[in-house]
């Protein structure tokens, strides 16, 4: 066979092979292993991928050995910007020699586990991640059928549940505004239909009660700017917090706005925290301190618990927080008085 005849048709693992000067066994354990061998072999096979422009033939493959090196994501109806979440769900499934399909499944949980069946069936798929909840009979199913995680962070209109919903840093940030001198607070909270706004609410009643402090109330918001805005005009004048505690970082930039229209300043006044870490908050003035969460390795984490079932390994993603608290310029140890310096 001479360059021309390779030229007329489709590169195989044998012409790699020869090229490489190694058995077409190691060639193909080099393609489903993404390595496995020796420095100076995968070098040399690497080269004559290269050199050949060799491209697997994923259907020749698929039907040889019931493996099509293709994962399936499926998330609900899209009303938000997944994107972080699968861009690490993506690079952890590339890093392991997979590709990935973004499947969004709208119509309710029926809808969306009949859809997850159909997937477990069509054959194209080694394994299925669903960011979503299915009902527990599907799931069942699902297991009986192909290798299937499902790592519910969503509910079918995408409010936040599970791992998500932890509020844990809300605690840590008022028992920090505590130690700083803070003794009265007010939580902005968002809308209650979400379970992490319920969670933020419940920990900053417990960590209040817990520390002895003073809550001047809770504003019952909707996640708007508006909400924040609204929480500080309707605060009489004898309640007045050193800090708010926001339900998310567009909450918070609304008690900002709120607080300057009474005459106070952020942070010499009253203190304010956010959740979220938009990447607007870094540059307001001033930045706002919050809650950062990890959306790519919570992605990352669910991609690797499935391609750990398809290789029946152990999980390699560290037990790390998806959250941390980004102390900026919003948050100071309160006034001298422990009131506001400019009342209004």
């Amino acid at each position: 066979m001479d360059g021309a005849d390779t030229a007329r048709r489709r590169p195989t693992i044998t012409d790699v092979a020869r090229l490489a000067g190694v058995s077409p066994q190691t060639v193909s354990r080099y393609l489903r292993f993404n390595g496995g061998l020796k420095p100076t072999t995968m070098e040399r096979v690497e080269k004559a991928i290269r050199e050949l422009d060799y491209r697997p033939n994923l259907v020749a493959r698929s039907m040889r050995t019931r493996k099509t090196g293709r994962l399936a994501i499926v998330m609900p109806a899209m009303t938000f910007n997944p994107s972080r979440m699968l861009a690490g769900a993506s690079a952890t499934a590339q890093a392991a020699g997979y590709f990935v399909d973004v499947v969004s499944a709208g119509g309710g949980v029926r809808a969306r586990s009949d859809r997850l069946l159909e997937l477990a069936d069509s054959g194209q798929f080694e394994g299925i991640l669903s960011l979503a909840p299915v009902l527990p009979s599907v799931e069942n199913q699902l297991h009986q059928r192909t290798t299937v995680v499902i790592s519910a962070d969503f509910d079918d209109e995408m409010r936040v549940i599970g791992e998500l919903a932890d509020a844990k840093p809300l605690a840590e940030m008022i028992e920090h505004l505590a130690a700083l001198g803070h003794t009265r607070f007010l939580h902005v909270a968002g809308d209650a239909h979400f379970a992490s706004a319920r969670a933020r609410k419940q920990s900053y009643l417990d960590t209040i009660e817990r520390l002895g402090l003073e809550s001047v109330g809770v504003f019952d918001g909707d996640w708007s700017g508006e909400s924040g805005i609204e929480a500080i005009r309707s605060l009489p004048s004898r309640s007045r917090p050193t800090a708010v505690i926001a339900a998310n970082d567009l909450v918070a930039a609304g008690v900002v706005r709120g607080a300057r229209e009474r005459g106070w300043d952020v942070p010499a006044d009253i203190s304010v925290t956010g959740w979220d870490n938009v990447g607007v908050g870094q540059f307001m003035n001033p930045s706002l301190t919050t809650v950062d969460v990890d959306l790519e390795r919570l992605g990352s984490k669910a991609m690797d618990k499935l391609i750990a079932g398809l290789r029946h390994t152990a999980t390699t993603s560290a037990e790390v927080s998806l959250f941390r608290v980004i102390w900026r310029e919003s948050t100071a140890e309160p006034p001298a008085t422990g009131r506001p310096s400019r009342r209004r």
